[in-house]
């Protein structure tokens, strides 16, 4: 086979043809994918046939893997595989298999409530829905690009808290409280704008709109300039959507877009198996 890769008309993305996951990768080909996740920042592979076990060993040719994070019902989806997070509405025998269930997942970025979030994820399909269920991408370098000079000056230098007492479908993970005040937010502080330290290039560093809190500012200053931050990003010229196909593998890059998801019907099944990157500590 010949590695092809083609840009998509998007924003962001490119596909990858003439490439088996399950296969051992050629050091040449490995470079040639890493080269174009940096510039694309999201890749699609297509009608691939992975096993757990190989869908790990692929996804560490690109770093040490990061654990999943905490999700709602306090458990590991896949003991054996502890390193891979199970995406899925299934329920089987009364307990679901998988977590975040059939609802839309909102605008995010993953685990960005903690302070060294990963730096990437890979996700593949094994059961997808006709309907619904697509996966929305926004390239956040190009968010931060277009935003008026006088926004930047706003959020120079500013920390926002990301929550880690909700995960993106709105389900509060188990151990934590409601709380009522945005300022007692639990999570980590990151900068609004983050560089990438590969390029230099400035990327807008939003995880979730749910419960941010801007530090030191008024709870109504923050949540109005917030409001403008959203309103900005999720312009279409900054994303692509994604229909998923079983077999599909999709890598993105966390900490440079922004990621959500479509509902689709309850009634459906939807199996995806993730893993993510470890990241490393952000610069401002």
């Amino acid at each position: 086979m010949t590695l092809k890769i083609l840009p998509l008309k998007a924003p962001l993305g490119a596909e990858v043809f003439g490439v088996d996951l399950a296969s051992s990768i050629s050091g040449e080909t490995l470079k040639r994918l890493k080269n174009a996740w940096h510039q694309h920042l999201v890749l699609r592979i297509r009608k691939q046939s992975l096993s757990d076990s190989q869908l790990i060993s692929f996804s560490k040719l690109f770093g040490e893997l990061d654990p999943p994070g905490p999700n709602p019902y306090g458990v590991t989806f896949l003991p054996k595989y502890p390193e891979i997070n199970v995406i899925s509405n299934v329920i089987t025998d009364g307990k679901p298999i998988g977590t975040l269930g059939d609802g839309e997942a909102v605008w995010h970025a993953d685990m960005t409530y903690i302070k060294i979030p990963p730096s990437a994820a890979i996700l593949y399909a094994l059961e997808v829905p006709e309907k619904g269920g697509d996966t929305w991408f926004a390239n956040m370098f190009a968010a931060y690009e277009a935003l008026p000079k006088s926004i930047k000056n706003k959020i120079k230098g500013k920390l926002a808290i990301h929550d880690s007492a909700h995960n993106s479908a709105g389900m509060l993970r188990k151990g934590y409280p409601e709380i009522s005040d945005v300022r007692e937010t639990p999570g980590a502080r990151h900068p609004l704008v983050r560089t990438d330290p590969k390029t230099g290039r400035k990327a807008l560093f939003l995880g979730r709109r749910t419960n941010a809190f801007i530090v030191g500012m008024e709870v109504a200053d923050s949540g109005a300039l917030l409001n403008e931050l959203w309103g900005h990003i999720m312009k279409p010229t900054f994303s692509f959507r994604h229909h998923w196909h079983s077999g599909d593998v999709l890598m993105w890059r966390n900490l440079c877009v922004l990621h959500r998801r479509d509902s689709f019907p309850a009634d459906t099944r939807r199996i995806m198996h993730r893993t993510q990157i470890k990241g490393e500590e952000l610069i401002t």
